[in-house]
């Protein structure tokens, strides 16, 4: 019997494999490998692990392949297929962001903001996976306090990701330049939240996994990184009523640059500057000001 292949001894080697490889959380991430592999949640396959469970010869085949990608750095998410992000489950995959921890705290935000507002209309431009849109959807929903959520996406591949992700939830998806889309819509949007491309051109993610994300996704546009950022805040100040709620993360080198561009458009009052858990710079949030240049270019006719 001792000789018999048992979870407890291959998520222990795949933890020392895993560590060996840098993952920062290998016995994590082998124990939800193994959760993969045996079709359970990953309380279940811990479950397997202290039992010592016997390992059949396809589910030893399965999860040796499995941890093999997973030491070569392929993201984790892109091995099980879902990524968890504030309290929901997103489908994703190759070809799309893969959505981070700390920009949970712009849900939050933007939750807050709009707690007093009976069905808010909230806009999520770069949606990615869909994963703001989604988590500010389902919050709203769990509260017994529905939001009018929409969310546009740039790229076909992520927009079906998206799509998946958004649809059971009521969130409106549409495929287009979330810079400037919507220009029919008048500007009655109670918050627009952001998460778009902001890595300043030829810098290479620290993170290894972070390689994998689209370029698409990860660049902002020139060498600063803030010409994407900069347009979308722009969209969001046409999309928005005076007084509404814009929130947007950013690259940690723009949290005085970015802070002073939207400064100088005359767009937004009460800007602030917000640190993610690790204490870096990470995203701005700021109220639409009563009046703008911009006033002639919106008009009456809300359309989808």
């Amino acid at each position: 019997m001792s000789g018999t292949p048992d979870w407890s001894r291959a998520v222990r080697s795949a933890t020392t494999r895993l560590a060996a490889a840098g993952v920062s959380s290998p016995r994590v991430d082998a124990e939800l490998l193994a959760a993969q592999v045996l079709g359970v949640d990953r309380g279940a396959a811990v479950a397997a692990v202290l039992r010592g469970d016997a390992q059949s010869a396809a589910h030893a085949r399965a999860f040796d392949r499995l941890v093999d990608r997973r030491a070569q750095r392929e993201p984790l998410q892109h091995l099980t297929g879902v990524a968890d992000f504030h309290r929901v489950r997103l489908r994703v995959g190759p070809g799309v962001f893969v959505p981070r921890p700390e920009t949970e705290l712009l849900v939050d935000a933007v939750l807050s903001a709009v707690e007093s507002r009976e069905a808010p209309r909230i806009a999520d431009l770069c949606t990615g996976s869909g994963a703001l849109a989604a988590a500010i959807a389902e919050a709203r929903r769990r509260a017994g306090r529905p939001a009018q959520v929409h969310a546009v996406e740039l790229d076909p591949v992520a927009h079906a990701w998206a799509r998946e992700n958004l649809e059971p939830l009521g969130v409106h998806l549409v495929l287009a330049d979330a810079a400037d889309c919507w220009t029919h819509l008048r500007a009655d949007f109670d918050a627009v939240v952001a998460n778009p491309p902001y890595v300043p051109a030829g810098q290479v993610p620290d993170q290894t996994e972070a390689r994998a994300d689209p370029e698409l996704a990860l660049y902002g546009g020139d060498v600063s990184g803030t010409r994407i950022p900069l347009r979308i805040a722009a969209a969001a100040s046409r999309l928005l009523r005076p007084g509404g709620f814009f929130a947007m993360e950013h690259d940690e080198s723009h949290a005085e640059s970015l802070l002073a561009s939207l400064q100088a458009t005359g767009d937004w009052s009460g800007l602030r500057g917000h640190e993610d858990l690790a204490g870096r710079p990470r995203f701005v949030t700021a109220t639409r000001a009563a009046t703008t240049s911009r006033v002639g270019e919106w008009n009456n006719g809300p359309r989808d």
